[in-house]
């Protein structure tokens, strides 16, 4: 269920080049002591069902190859708000610089395993299957898809070349169903069939031509019953219900006795899985330094008088009281002139 490694490569190649296009981390760069190293924690937020840890790995080995990432849960797993899904040791400079695109993707493609897995929860039971799209970010399809397979659902073709699809225009084009049909499979033999269609005249006009799989187009719940029937006389055929299905009908959809729910919303508007990266950072007088685990960097020396822990910094002098500006009046004090 890994991602394609080429896949992998490419995507996490180009992310990090977008954020580093204009060049270095500059903040993380003024305020990070060069040499210090940390431990960071990968923190749900919110539950969901994981995916993505593969890519979070291979941005941070990208950035900084002597750092380590050691997953605490697996892709697929169900996660709690709180739950530390992976760990993150190393250089706190490149850990840093590495956030926001290890988080990018792995917000993004929990977010759709999430949504895929509430869908696959909906339908539990009914032997139907939920099934994605190919509307996916461009660029992202391979991960989307890989994300879909995380929650629990399977995938529609990868591409334009591995399955055919006659939709609308296609049958509009070839002057019908059958003559679309016949012509995708004198020039691809190989290659599985599914026909769209909008109407019961076009699903049994698909199941005599011979098509394996049927897309059941914006049907009603009554027309999709009545199109399972039909198909009971061609047992290989199997029915696709696209289009029109919410998460709060699925089951209801799932139960006429169609194989498949279409939903493109899985890869399109499933919302971001809320992770965080915590360092746990602390701001001192003068200057920041690292607070988290097991950091270390060099330090000054501190003062005979000042508590182990704390960077040394100046005693502050007392200006004289010309120089003193006048206390500005809280905010509650403000409020009450």
């Amino acid at each position: 269920m890994t991602p394609d490694p080429a896949d992998l490569d490419r995507v996490v190649r180009a992310a990090l080049e977008e954020d580093l296009r204009y060049g270095p981390d500059v903040t993380t760069a003024a305020v990070i002591p060069p040499g210090t190293k940390s431990v960071a924690d990968v923190v749900a937020r919110q539950p969901g069902t994981l995916a993505g840890l593969p890519v979070a790995a291979a941005v941070l080995d990208a950035v900084c190859p002597a750092a380590t990432f050691t997953p605490q849960a697996r892709d697929g797993d169900r996660v709690a708000a709180g739950d530390v899904v992976a760990r993150v040791e190393g250089p706190l400079a490149e850990i840093l610089t590495a956030e926001r695109t290890l988080l990018n993707f792995l917000t993004h493609l929990s977010g759709i395993a999430t949504a895929t897995r509430a869908w696959v929860d909906a339908i539990d039971g009914t032997g139907a299957f939920v099934r994605d799209t190919r509307k996916t970010v461009p660029g992202l399809r391979a991960l989307e898809k890989y994300a879909v397979r995380c929650g629990g659902g399977v995938n529609h073709r990868m591409g334009l070349g591995d399955a055919a699809l006659i939709k609308d225009n296609h049958i509009a084009a070839a002057g019908g169903i059958t003559a679309a049909f016949r012509a995708v499979l004198a020039a691809a033999p190989g290659v599985v069939v599914e026909v769209e269609c909008d109407t019961l005249d076009q699903v049994g006009e698909a199941l005599a031509a011979g098509a394996a799989l049927i897309l059941l187009d914006n049907m009603s719940l009554d027309q999709m019953r009545s199109a399972v029937a039909m198909a009971r006389a061609c047992p290989a055929a199997k029915l696709e219900a696209s289009g029109g299905l919410r998460l709060e009908n699925a089951r209801e959809v799932a139960s006429t006795g169609v194989h498949y729910l279409s939903v493109g919303a899985l890869t399109h508007s499933s919302p971001a899985l809320d992770l965080a990266l915590d360092v746990g950072l602390s701001a001192y007088r003068g200057r920041r330094y690292a607070s988290c685990r097991n950091v270390t960097a060099s330090r000054p020396r501190r003062r005979r008088d000042q508590p182990a822990g704390l960077p040394s910094v100046p005693r502050p002098t007392a200006r004289p009281a010309s120089q003193r500006r006048p206390h500005a009046p809280s905010r509650r004090s403000r409020h009450r002139l």
